[in-house]
């Protein structure tokens, strides 16, 4: 059974990444091949076959120091971020970031309540107040729209216009959609707004517009953001690290492939799956470090991209996890141009980091 692990609010540790590398242990057939599974399969059972050589190899794991995009200091100021540690609840600090398409940064402030915005450059150029109670996702569609996703409270999607003014509510609940709870990511396809549910199907609730859809259709996967394929992710094994990716593409909703990967180390959560412009796709893992105990637990960010076509590993990166206990939703979030922005916790304050993947 493949256990899904993905994104969706939990805090890890972190220490210095080491090298390493992962493993190509099998792979399903691709969409030109007979018995692939149907399009409406959220995972594929792939066929075991005998581990690639030589050619087929995998490039080892690189440390990254990554690029500072910004600081911030902890508090409610300009240039800070929102930060809280209740004694009985969950302790808060930004729980997500995404980009929109003029290269703009996006980061859920929910502390504070508003969204921060960043130019290309990393420098603030504005604010958003929030209109939902407990925000815990975001992402900007193709228009300029500003979904921001509350799915344990007032359970529906906050619309806001590029201009900043409200647009209005989808509301969560419905067909396909019984518990908020179950929301484990905001999406947008174009003008169609998506959520998706146990990191499996999407629901469409409705549009950019504010209309919502009555009908609800599902997709199978999490649209990308190549415009072309819906994706899922699991961890087959944890213990093992062995981990695994499938692709649709979007028109006629085939098939294209699924991967299974082995990282070398245990794998205890996967914290980000997208595709840039060109259709390459990235893989956040959280990975146990060597060194690791029961008492004092070591983990890293293994970030591995993988070929459009048929999931071959290109390359990965490794840097360190998030040490501190806050609970995060979306950390990563996939440039259009390639690569990731980490939305990075440390005592002096949250940076926005930028990594590469590859060799």
């Amino acid at each position: 059974m493949v256990a899904v692990l993905l994104v969706g609010g939990w805090a890890y540790w972190s220490s210095r990444p080491v090298p390493g590398s992962i493993e190509l242990i099998e792979d399903a057939p691709s969409s030109v091949d007979a018995g692939g599974p149907t399009p409406t399969a959220k995972v594929a059972t792939p066929k075991a076959t005998a581990a690639p050589t030589g050619d087929a190899g995998v490039p080892e794991a690189r440390t990254d120091a990554g690029q500072v995009l910004a600081s911030f200091g902890w508090g409610s100021g300009a240039g800070n971020l929102g930060h809280s540690r209740p004694d009985e609840a969950n302790a808060e600090a930004p729980m997500s970031l995404t980009i929109d398409a003029l290269g703009q940064v996006w980061i859920l402030d929910q502390v504070n309540e508003r969204l921060v915005k960043l130019d290309r450059s990393g420098k603030q150029v504005g604010t958003v107040p929030l209109t939902v109670q407990a925000a815990q996702d975001v992402v900007v569609g193709p228009d300029g729209t500003v979904m921001v996703l509350d799915r344990l409270v007032d359970k529906s999607i906050a619309l806001i216009g590029p201009d900043g003014k409200p647009r209005g509510e989808l509301p969560l609940l419905g067909k396909g959609l019984e518990e908020g709870g179950a929301v484990t990511g905001v999406f947008s396809d174009g003008k169609d707004v998506y959520v998706e549910r146990e990191h499996g199907d999407s629901v469409r609730v409705g549009s950019t517009s504010g209309e919502a859809n009555k009908e609800r259709p599902e997709i199978p996967g999490r649209p990308a953001g190549d415009g072309r394929t819906y994706l899922t992710a699991g961890i087959v094994d944890g213990a093992t690290g062995t981990v695994m990716v499938t692709a649709i593409d979007r028109e006629p909703q085939a098939h294209r492939f699924t991967r299974q990967l082995s990282l070398g180390q245990p794998v205890i959560g996967l914290n980000a799956l997208d595709a840039d412009r060109s259709g390459i796709i990235y893989l956040g893992t959280i990975i146990e470090l060597p060194g690791s105990t029961a008492e004092v637990p070591v983990f890293g960010i293994a970030l591995l991209c993988l070929d459009p076509l048929d999931g071959r590993p290109l390359g990965q990166t490794r840097f360190p996890a998030n040490s501190m206990p806050e609970e995060t939703f979306r950390e990563l979030t996939v440039l259009p141009e390639g690569g990731v922005l980490f939305l990075e916790r440390t005592p002096a304050g949250p940076r926005v980091v930028r990594y590469g993947c590859g060799p």
